[in-house]
C-alpha cells in the first residue's frame, strides 16, 4: 500500500536527550489521523521532521511516497501546514497576507483568496491588519493560508488553538467535508481529545518519544474499557449485596467493571432487588478517549 505519510525507525536526539525513538507512522490517504501524545512527548518534533523542518537523527520520512531530503526537497506544493502559531505580517490585511501566500504558490487564479476566506468565515475582516485580529481570528488565518493552494495532504499541530466552541465545531465541519469530499489527508495533532474522537479515522500516541499505540476508530472502540455503572438509595447496602464483584466507588453512584456484571446487568439488577434496593440508575459506559489515553499514559 502507498501512503500519504509513511515515517520509518524516525529518530531525533538533541545531545543526550530523546526526542523520538523508532517511531513508524502510517497515514492512509485521504484518513483524518489524530496524534496524541503528552507535552513533551515528540508530537511537534515528529511533524516538524514530516515538514523537512528538522532533519532525522536515523530513519527517514515519506510524504506523498517522496523521502523528505536536505535543502527542502519534497512534494510541498500538495502539503499545506499549520505548525504550533500561525505566523502573518502583522503591519498588512488578512487579504494582502492570503495574496502574498497566493503568489509564493503560483496560483493565477485571485478569487481562490475571497473563497478561503468565506470557508473560514473571515471574509469581514479582510481590510483588518493582521496583527489587530483575535487570536481566534488569527488562527484562521493560518488555516486559510494552509488550505489556499488544495494541498493533498494537511498536517496541522493544534488546529483548534484560541477558537471559541463554535469555532471548534465549524473547524471540525470543514475538516470532515475536506477528507470525506475532496479525499485530502489530514494529519493532526490535538489536546482536545474529545475532538480528535469525533474527528479521526485513525489515532496514533506517543509517550516520551515512541509511538506506543496507533489503530483505527473501529478498533478503539473495541479496545476501550466498559463498566456497568449503579445507582441505588443505599450503596452501602448495595456493596455488601455485590461482595462477589469488585466494586468501584464514583461520585454518588459505584461501578463494577466485571465482564459477568458488564454483560449481564441484569444479573446485577436482581441482586439489588433481592437485597431491597432495586437500582435507580443502570448503564453501561465506556470510557472515552480521554480516559483511554490517560491510562495508557499512567
Amino acid at each position: 500500500m502507498t501512503y500519504a505519510i509513511e515515517t520509518n525507525n524516525l529518530s531525533k536526539f538533541y545531545g543526550d536527550v530523546r526526542a523520538l525513538h523508532n517511531v513508524n507512522l502510517r497515514v492512509k490517504r485521504g484518513e483524518i489521523y489524530g496524534f496524541l501524545g503528552l507535552n513533551g512527548a515528540g508530537k511537534t518534533t515528529a511533524i516538524r521532521a514530516l515538514l523537512g523542518m528538522i532533519r532525522p537523527s536515523e530513519g527517514n520520512v515519506k510524504v506523498l511516497n517522496q523521502v523528505i531530503g536536505p535543502h527542502g526537497s519534497g512534494p510541498w506544493a500538495q502539503v499545506g501546514h499549520l505548525v504550533e502559531s500561525p505566523a502573518a505580517y502583522p503591519d498588512l490585511s488578512l487579504r494582502e497576507n492570503l495574496e502574498i501566500s497566493r503568489r509564493l504558490h503560483g496560483i493565477k487564479n485571485p478569487k481562490v483568496v475571497d473563497d478561503v476566506m468565506d470557508k473560514l468565515s473571515i471574509a469581514s475582516y479582510a481590510d483588518r491588519k493582521a496583527g489587530t485580529l483575535s487570536s481566534g481570528n488569527f488562527q484562521r488565518l493560518g488555516l486559510a493560508r494552509a488550505l489556499l493552494h488544495k494541498p493533498e495532504v494537511l498536517i496541522l499541530d493544534e488546529p483548534t488553538n484560541a477558537l471559541d466552541p463554535a469555532g471548534i465545531v465549524e473547524i471540525r465541519e470543514l475538516l470532515i467535508s475536506l477528507a470525506r469530499e475532496n479525499g485530502t489527508t489530514i494529519f493532526m495533532s490535538s489536546h482536545i481529545l474529545s475532538e480528535v474522537d469525533l474527528l479521526a479515522d485513525r489515532i496514533g500516541i506517543i509517550h516520551k518519544g515512541e509511538l506506543i499505540e496507533e489503530l483505527d476508530a473501529a478498533r478503539l472502540e473495541e479496545l476501550r474499557a466498559r463498566q456497568l455503572v449503579i445507582c441505588t438509595r443505599d450503596l452501602e447496602k448495595a456493596n455488601k449485596a455485590l461482595s462477589d464483584f469488585e466494586v468501584i466507588s464514583l461520585d454518588g453512584r459505584i461501578a463494577i467493571k466485571d465482564s459477568r456484571a458488564v454483560e449481564a446487568p441484569e444479573t446485577i439488577a436482581t441482586i439489588l432487588v433481592n437485597a431491597g434496593i432495586p437500582p435507580t440508575h443502570l448503564a453501561i459506559e465506556q470510557e472515552n478517549l480521554e480516559e483511554h489515553f490517560l491510562r495508557l499514559t499512567k
